[in-house]
């Protein structure tokens, strides 16, 4: 399986800690070896940073554990593949505009049958199962809302919420799904997240030797949530999802929807 990284916060904020410890994942300490990748939110503007080659090997890999890129809206990736051969057309995140925002989407699980599921004008690039899933939940919001979204984004992601399960039913579907501000978790059986904020403490990763202070590297006004498969780090209290459980996030803080 693959595994996923994702980072929402108030104010914009690197994630170079906690993918010094996905990035060993990639092929070092657990087996996704095939390919990384990870999308940065900046205003209307985003960068995403994408690889072919493990994770733990990469060069492009290397650049994002060290360039303390600053974003509100992260999401990251690392593949071990079972649909689709292993190339860059084939490695998440993957990204598409709507409205005049990009939307990014990540997903860890097989879905047999999804492409059986109509995507309109959103049509995958790659051969994937999860990108078919991407533009499949893209073409579903866009039959809603053809013209522009709804004010109140949670309306918008309740949407998101009710059509999750289709894509569990026909698998494992761990996924994230964000347009820049807000960020959708959905859990099929694995993902867990928890929230920094003050008093900051210091946290150790579990598969690098690697130990931060955050209260020497935040503001008493710093909201960061950080979403991923298994926890990052040994020393903190990571909140584990249920099945078919779902959490949207804003700026750092988890919304009820």
């Amino acid at each position: 399986m693959c595994e996923l990284l994702g980072m929402s916060a108030n104010v914009p904020t690197d994630i170079c800690f906690s993918f010094s410890g996905l990035m060993v994942r990639g092929g070092q300490t657990a087996p996704h070896k095939d390919g990384f990748g990870v999308t940065f939110y900046e205003g209307k503007g985003s960068r995403t940073f994408k690889d072919a080659l493990p994770s733990c090997e990469s060069e492009i890999a290397k650049l994002i554990q060290s360039y303390p890129i600053k974003s509100v809206c992260v999401i990251s990736h690392i593949r071990q593949a079972n649909r689709g051969r292993v190339s860059l057309e084939n490695t998440h995140p993957f990204s598409r505009e709507m409205w005049g925002q990009n939307w990014t989407f990540a997903h860890n699980g097989q879905l047999k049958g999804v492409k059986k599921l109509t995507t309109d004008h959103f049509q995958p690039v790659g051969t994937t199962d999860s990108e078919h899933a991407f533009c499949w939940l893209m073409s579903q919001i866009k039959a809603k809302y053809p013209n522009k979204p709804p004010q109140d984004r949670k309306t918008l992601f309740r949407l998101v919420a009710k059509l999750a399960p289709t894509l569990h039913e026909m698998g494992v579907a761990n996924f994230f799904l964000a347009d820049g501000r807000y960020l959708f978790a959905h859990c099929s059986n694995n993902l867990h997240w928890l929230t920094r904020r003050a008093p900051f403490g210091v946290a150790s990763l579990s598969d690098v030797e690697m130990t931060v202070d955050f209260q020497q590297e935040t503001t008493p006004n710093d909201i960061v949530t950080v979403i991923a498969t298994k926890p990052l780090t040994t020393n903190e209290d990571w909140y584990k999802m249920a099945p078919q459980e779902y959490q949207l996030f804003d700026l750092g803080e988890p919304i009820k929807l």
